[in-house]
């Protein structure tokens, strides 16, 4: 298992453990369903180890819906 530097992982969450954990789980099993990783990694590497370095590098980010979503707007065409 390697280092994985909680320093570098947490901005790339917004600060927070929870949804940095969140998005490494989803993508750690999204790895285990399609077998796509987005860097190379070794055969005996863990998902969640891949998918923790996949946010580190920036290669997995957020999407934030609520930005998208302006309340003033909902329901105007």
């Amino acid at each position: 298992m390697g280092y994985q530097p909680l320093e570098e992982l947490l901005g790339k969450a917004g600060g927070s453990v929870y949804t940095l954990v969140r998005l490494a789980s989803r993508r750690a099993l999204e790895i285990s369903n399609t077998g796509a990783k987005l860097i190379q990694a070794p055969s005996e590497a863990k998902l969640t180890t891949i998918a923790l370095d996949e946010i580190r590098q920036g290669k997995v980010v957020e999407k934030c819906v609520e930005k998208e979503f302006d309340p003033k707007n909902a329901g105007k065409k």
